[in-house]
């Protein structure tokens, strides 16, 4: 079965609704390596109760449909499918405990041609549903490398940032733990990707990798720390573009430009010259 552009625009994916806990919060923030050091004030407030704040990229696990273009009527070969980019739009802080609706939608499908695939940009509202205040949009497009072709729209609606040519303005270093992706996935991806060495070997990896989200959610930390103080609520946009992947226990690099309200940022591997994530942009104020 191929895809069929009307059928999947038009495809109702189910909401929704999960309420989570200041204990979530505090895992969340734990999945991403904060914390590494009990004595850094800085991260504490992310990760113990008193005073506790939520990390704005969280939000990326929140009122998720698991893999609806696996898991529904797509037509997508799910085995050639991979994460591109991710983009999140917070309109109000997040709460540190709250029950909230995720609803999600195929917001674009993109034909790249014959034996060239297509993107499907999904795109998940997420409100609070206590006070029905929207509180964040986030937007996945994942790259199905085998299903293209079907006669659909040739042009994406949004490039990826265009890098500054110079030196970045900051440089910020976090070394990640060994087992940082066996905590991660405690926030809702259970992939055993990142968890099983067998399935890893199968994939075509030597061990078991960091989760793409994870890696953003430490460029998101940079820029939140490098950037607006580690104030969650300065943090208003986060895009970023999947290029490499992360094995737990490597140390993480992100780079920032910062040009008023708006970050440029790029995640790299040093030890291997690698770029994990790319065409990294935040908005922040």
């Amino acid at each position: 079965m191929a895809i069929d552009y009307d059928t999947l625009m038009k495809l109702d994916i189910p909401a929704v609704e999960q309420t989570y806990s200041e204990r979530d919060t505090m895992l969340y923030a734990l999945g991403l390596g904060l914390g590494a050091d009990p004595t850094d004030l800085d991260e504490l407030g992310f990760v113990f109760e008193d005073g506790l704040a939520a990390l704005p990229m969280m939000a990326n696990v929140l009122g998720a449909k698991g893999s609806w273009v696996r898991d529904l009527d797509t037509g997508v070969n799910y085995l050639k499918v991979v994460h591109g980019e991710q983009s999140l739009t917070l309109h109000a802080p997040l709460p540190v405990a709250a029950t909230v609706v995720g609803k999600t939608r195929v917001a674009e499908i993109v034909d790249k041609g014959e034996g060239r695939g297509a993107l499907l940009i999904g795109e998940r509202e997420i409100t609070d549903t206590a006070t029905g205040k929207l509180l964040a949009t986030v937007r996945q497009t994942i790259f199905a490398r085998d299903d293209g072709g079907f006669g659909g729209p040739t042009e994406v609606s949004r490039r990826p940032a265009t890098m500054p040519e110079r030196a970045p303005d900051l440089t910020l270093a976090r070394e990640t733990r060994p087992e940082q992706a066996l905590i991660y996935r405690l926030s809702g991806d259970y992939n055993p990707l990142h968890s099983d060495p067998r399935v890893a070997q199968k994939a075509g990896f030597p061990r078991p990798i960091l989760h793409g989200l994870c890696t953003f959610g430490i460029g998101g930390f940079a820029v939140l720390k490098g950037a607006c103080g580690l104030e969650p609520g300065k943090l208003k946009r986060l895009d970023a573009r999947f290029t490499s992947p992360v094995f737990p226990g490597e140390t993480l690099e992100t780079d920032l430009w910062l040009e008023g309200k708006e970050v440029f940022f790029r995640v790299r591997v040093p030890a291997r010259d690698k770029v994990a994530l790319d065409n990294g942009y935040a908005v922040v104020g």
